[in-house]
């Protein structure tokens, strides 16, 4: 007997809210030889929300996802103090073999 492929999950609407942006940096780059990808995600959302978009919206295995929140740095502008708004990453690392092409863009 053969062992049948699983069918890519349904992509869910919400799915596309969790995942913001790649994050291209140098650094990023580099881990991305090592089948890492880096994404900017939303500030509620968890490892489980995270590993079930990836894998629904580009069709790729995910065998661990990591997050870091950026805290915002303290600035001022023109005289005024704010501050920059705190940033969630998720660095998710698919199976071997397997990667993700920004250039190509989401199906």
């Amino acid at each position: 007997m053969s062992k049948k492929k699983a069918a890519a999950p349904a992509v869910k609407a919400h799915q596309y809210s969790v995942l913001q942006a790649p994050v291209i940096t140098e650094k990023s780059t580099a881990a991305s030889e090592h089948g890492k990808v880096v994404f900017k995600i939303a500030p509620t959302a968890t490892k489980a929300d995270v590993k079930a978009a990836v894998e629904a919206i580009f069709a790729v295995e995910v065998v661990k996802v990591n997050t870091a929140v950026t805290k915002g740095k303290k600035k001022v502008f023109r005289g005024r103090a704010g501050q920059r708004s705190d940033v969630k990453k998720a660095i998710v690392t698919l199976k071997e073999g397997q990667s993700i092409d920004f250039a190509a863009g989401v199906k």
